[in-house]
């Protein structure tokens, strides 16, 4: 059976989970394209239903219900990418319970474009850093934009969500680090083998109640003819200067 109408409640909720409080009350987020499926099953996170195009010809992800076939015009109604791939999954949203992390860690202070965040996890799960910590300000990681951005890494790595005072609380006495102009030379600085990357909000960068638990400061060394650098761009840089003897030969 094929379904045509916008109006069917399993469309209609579906299509909802592109909205942020759609996602928390159902606890589940959107995957687009058969490439990004078999990220998601590679990560043993759960593909909940799989809906599938009329005209789409391609393999399907495994999945444990039966597939949903939708008309084209509603399977452009349920994407929210440009060019639909003609393949779509409902995935379960993992429930991660704060906790201490286990090696080096970002902490995203505030981060607001989901395009940057959906960046960030992407460099994080390629650099080695598992465990992403959001304050309740960032955007949200599992929206489709930000899930797009990730590439997978919002697959890969632990992503814990809560209040700033909550996540210092577990972050307990690690080592804090964040990027300002009056830091160290990040390129000169030698990392503690454990530590905490705070990434600021876009617009008015770490928020004084995670800039007085900072334990160490570094920056980027930039010419004088400009002021800062992009978000994601910064946290990459810094992220794989940390990590630098890890990928040396």
């Amino acid at each position: 059976m094929i379904l045509t109408s916008k109006n069917n409640p399993l469309v209609k909720e579906t299509a909802a989970l592109k909205d942020k409080k759609a996602r928390k009350e159902c606890g589940l987020f959107l995957v687009e394209g058969y490439k990004m499926a078999l990220e998601c099953q590679k990560s043993k996170l759960e593909i909940e239903r799989v809906f599938v195009a009329e005209s789409y010809r391609g393999e399907l992800p495994d999945c444990q219900a039966e597939p949903v076939y939708v008309s084209d015009g509603v399977f452009r109604f349920l994407s929210d990418e440009k060019s639909p791939q003609g393949v779509l999954c409902r995935v379960r949203i993992p429930d991660t319970a704060l906790c201490a992390p286990k090696g080096k860690c970002l902490l995203l202070d505030g981060v607001a474009d989901p395009g940057n965040v959906g960046t960030i996890l992407r460099t994080a799960n390629a650099a080695g850093y598992e465990e992403v910590y959001l304050t309740q300000e960032c955007a949200d990681p599992f929206s489709p934009k930000c899930v797009r951005a990730s590439m997978s890494g919002v697959f890969f790595t632990k992503i814990y969500r809560g209040e700033r005072s909550e996540i210092l609380s577990v972050l307990g006495d690690i080592p804090v680090l964040i990027a300002d102009m009056g830091g160290a030379n990040v390129f000169h600085y030698v990392a503690p083998k454990r530590f905490v990357l705070v990434i600021g909000n876009e617009a008015n960068g770490v928020s004084d109640e995670v800039r007085a638990r900072a334990t160490h400061t570094v920056k980027i060394p930039m010419r004088s003819t400009q002021e800062s650098l992009n978000a994601a761009i910064s946290a990459g840089i810094i992220m794989y200067v940390l990590q630098k003897d890890e990928f040396i030969d």
